[in-house]
């Protein structure tokens, strides 16, 4: 039934499946995975973009079409310059290594953000840094009284860790893809400026939260001292992400970088997929919100008594279905099956939706 509420997929998505069971085994079928906006696939024109890229040594800065990526992106972010690096969990450990400079120091953020949770620590196993995670609103934003209370407690104390640091995640991929509120965006930046924190912005889908926004994406970075974003998610890129800031911070960014082994050589063909899929971005990533919505309506409109859904809460490219009283490996089954209706409209070369895998945790 949830192959209705997809179209047809783009050759990004696109999926090839051919089944091994039922009276149509064997008949080709294409699947719209819809696990993450991770398992992207460059398309023609991106791939086109990286076989024609022209290269240099990034290492030494000079490849032209790393230099334009971080150019163009830095316009972009409305920073002085950025970095091109190879993934955004190494652009947020970049980032923390550079404002947090005294072993010790204090990182406050949320407990279900991507960094506290899927990075595997990496502040503290390899920085040094001291995460102190605190409750994450339905939102996936957090309480500004106690965010102040935690950032003045080491203030003159030696018994506490001195805050050095506050971290958000926008859009806030654990609560569903929700987008941070630029007047909170605001309210964090203003009381960290008081007591001389800085804020980094894990922006690996930042694009996304300023298409749902309606605003560039400088407008969300203007309150953040430095900021991530990553191209291979919604972007379609195969790899890539960068770290922006200032241009002193963007130096000591680049000699992180190639101690984390980070520097690349010819890397302008990754560089040209992120053109690319920063070109397309508003158009594609409002294609995407708007297939969620639709995903979301169409599954409240089942009224399953297993499956539900709140489309109010789909603000980007996520939806986060809530299963009762059926577990994973039986849902998946279920989805699985393909009727008699079906396998006539199967024969008829129609599509079909399938979940591949359920995240259960």
């Amino acid at each position: 039934m949830l192959r209705r509420l997809t179209r047809a997929a783009t050759p990004r998505q696109r999926v090839f499946w051919a089944r091994r069971s039922g009276s149509l085994a064997g008949v080709p079928t294409y699947v719209v995975d819809l696990r993450s906006d991770t398992v992207t696939k460059p398309g023609p024109a991106m791939r086109r973009a990286m076989a024609e890229a022209v290269v240099g040594d990034d290492d030494y800065g000079e490849d032209p079409t790393v230099r334009e990526l971080q150019a163009t992106a830095a316009e972009l972010l409305g920073v002085e310059r950025t970095l091109f690096v190879p993934t955004n969990t190494m652009a947020n450990l970049i980032s923390v290594m550079c404002h947090c400079r005294r072993r010790g120091s204090q990182l406050l953020l949320g407990h279900e953000c991507h960094l506290h949770v899927y990075e595997q620590g990496g502040v503290a196993q390899i920085a040094g840094v001291h995460s102190h995670p605190l409750p994450d609103l339905p939102h996936g934003t957090l309480d500004l009284a106690e965010l102040e209370r935690l950032v003045t407690r080491g203030l003159g104390s030696p018994y506490h860790p001195v805050c050095e640091l506050i971290c958000l995640e926008n859009t806030h991929s654990s609560s569903g893809g929700r987008v941070l509120p630029m007047e909170y965006l605001r309210q964090v930046h203003l009381l960290a400026r008081r007591y001389g924190v800085r804020v980094h912005l894990d922006g690996a889908r930042l694009m996304n939260a300023a298409v749902a926004l309606g605003v560039p994406p400088a407008c969300i970075v203007e309150h953040c001292d430095s900021v991530s974003l990553c191209f291979s998610k919604g972007l379609g890129a195969p790899v890539g992400a960068l770290v922006g800031g200032p241009k002193d911070f963007i130096e000591e960014a680049w000699r992180l970088r190639k101690a984390l082994g980070g520097g690349m050589r010819q890397a302008g063909v990754l560089a040209a997929a992120a053109l690319v899929g920063l070109a397309d971005a508003e158009e594609m990533l409002q294609r995407d919100h708007q297939n969620a919505q639709r995903f979301a309506r169409g599954l409240q409109e089942l009224a399953s008594p297993v499956c539900s859904v709140d489309p109010t809460a789909v603000e980007t490219n996520m939806v986060m279905v809530r299963v009762d009283g059926l577990p994973p490996e039986e849902l998946c089954r279920r989805l699985q099956a393909v009727s008699a209706d079906e396998d006539t409209e199967l024969a008829l070369g129609k599509w079909a939706f399938v979940l591949r895998t359920l995240r259960t945790g």
